[in-house]
């Protein structure tokens, strides 16, 4: 059975860190891509961030690059979101998915059930 678990989210202040943790397992994690993707309150699914299967190629949404860095641990089968200056608007619910593919940001076969990440002061 294939399962992605996501821990790590919470409740930070405007200019915190977070590092979200996602663990696989039931597929070969080290064969695929991956991504992270999130839901604010009210919104659609936005996709954040995602990885090759080695880990030396990574991209970003506009939104979150040079505050985000996606990374994995494939001895671990890991995937890993570190959150730095962390805005209100970056509240939501964030999920890790898998495989990606550059034709479709939004279509996985594997989804984890998401962490709440709230960022107010």
């Amino acid at each position: 059975e294939v399962q992605l678990v996501e821990s790590g989210g919470g409740l930070v202040q405007p200019g915190g860190s977070l590092r979200l943790s996602c663990a696989a397992s039931g597929f070969t994690f080290s064969s695929y891509a991956m991504s992270w993707l999130r839901q604010a309150p009210g919104k659609g699914l936005e996709w954040v961030s995602a990885i090759n299967n080695g880990g030396g190629s990574t991209i970003y949404a506009d939104a979150v690059k040079g505050r985000f860095t996606i990374s994995r641990d494939n001895a671990k089968n890991t995937l890993y979101l570190q959150m730095n200056s962390l805005k209100p608007e970056d509240t939501a619910v964030y999920f890790c998915a898998g495989p990606f593919s550059h034709g479709n940001k939004y279509d996985y076969d594997y989804w984890g059930q998401g962490t709440q990440v709230t960022v107010s002061s």
